[in-house]
């Protein structure tokens, strides 16, 4: 699904105005980017309440199936965040949805997972069940830590039996206080080693998840907000929207010169407050590339910044805005030389704030 009228955005695209003037909602992650375990994300509540002034609205947007839409608005308002169960969207919800659209109203559906995923299938009308024994028309899974071997063997016993299999996310992780735990795409992986089946996923970065935000927000410009970007960029590039990465959760600097393009976003920020300013464009040509006050230089295969013309090195850092120019310029080289073949071996050794970093893409 794509906005409907916003136009189509290429990665590290420039505004001269704030983002909340050009989009409507902001479809935002949680964890991550609203908020880390228990707490909030350093100004996240703050840019959300400013943003909201400005007129955009805010909707959250989680991959995790465990949590109903009230408990999550409670953990936020908690932190500080200013949210209702009705701003928040999830992969059950998106999951419980696309099975209403396939079957009949009332259907019995095994639910393999945690309260959000039964209220969400009760909410479509369709009849959550446990076992196996009732025939369920579908199997729909979503990550609860209280899974037991029991409830997947009636997840495998209907999926064997013939029920169509939905699985509201496939992550194979989950962060937890201790360390990363086993997700909901690893109890994926149990039902389908035990079936050689393969269930439809509804989480992001499949375009379900997007329609389900979209459908229940009504935006029709829309932002994806993110910190990772193998679902929240993805996510972006699948569905022609504009998407923002902030470096506040998963992703860091460092992997962005290796980005792929359909993990490459439309625009840069340390953290929510970008929502709130400007975007400076990065343009690449001819084996160099330019943002604000930076640019970059393919010296052979080694990628070199410099000030750009008119600017020394303490000029460009003083204007150099939210201090990621540099970091701009250097990902619109990187991915220009990607594009056309050319492989980077080295960096130079001085870099710019915020490029300390950076590594090289993989050889392919």
């Amino acid at each position: 699904m794509t906005p409907l009228s916003a136009p189509v955005m290429a990665p590290l695209s420039g505004t001269s105005r704030p983002l909340t003037s050009l989009f409507d909602v902001a479809l935002l992650d949680l964890d991550g980017v609203v908020n880390r375990g228990e707490r909030a994300v350093p100004h996240a509540a703050a840019a959300i309440e400013a943003a909201g002034r400005d007129g955009m609205r805010s909707v959250y947007v989680t991959n995790n199936a465990l949590r109903t839409p009230e408990t999550v608005a409670e953990r936020l308002t908690g932190f500080g965040v200013p949210a209702t169960a009705a701003e928040v969207v999830t992969s059950a919800q998106a999951a419980a949805h696309v099975l209403a659209q396939r079957l009949p109203a009332g259907a019995a559906v095994l639910v393999a997972g945690g309260a959000g995923l039964w209220e969400a299938v009760r909410a479509e009308g369709l009849s959550p069940t446990s076992s196996a024994d009732d025939r369920p028309a579908a199997v729909v899974q979503g990550f609860d830590p209280e899974m037991t071997y029991a409830r997947l063997v009636e997840a495998v016993l209907a999926v064997r039996a013939g029920a169509w299999w939905v699985a509201s996310n496939t992550d194979l992780t989950v962060p937890t206080e201790r360390g990363l735990a086993p997700g909901n795409g690893a109890l994926v992986a149990f039902v389908r080693a035990a079936t050689q089946a393969e269930p439809v996923v509804t989480g992001k970065p499949e375009l379900a998840m997007h329609a389900e935000s979209v459908r229940r927000s009504g935006a029709r410009e829309p932002i994806i907000v993110g910190d990772r970007l193998d679902t929240d960029i993805e996510a972006g590039s699948r569905s022609g929207t504009p998407t923002l990465l902030v470096f506040t959760g998963v992703t860091g600097p460092a992997e962005l010169l290796a980005a792929p393009p359909q993990h490459r976003p439309t625009f840069l920020a340390a953290d929510l407050r970008g929502l709130l300013r400007p975007q400076p464009a990065a343009v690449a040509a001819d084996g160099a590339s330019r943002c604000g006050s930076w640019a970059c230089v393919l010296d052979g295969r080694t990628l070199r910044w410099r000030p750009t013309a008119g600017a020394d090195t303490a000029s460009a850092d003083d204007t150099d805005g939210d201090g990621l120019n540099a970091l701009r310029a250097a990902c619109a080289l990187a991915w220009s030389a990607a594009d056309a073949g050319h492989e980077l071996t080295a960096l130079a050794d001085e870099r710019p704030p915020g490029c300390e970093d950076l590594r090289l893409p993989a050889t392919r």
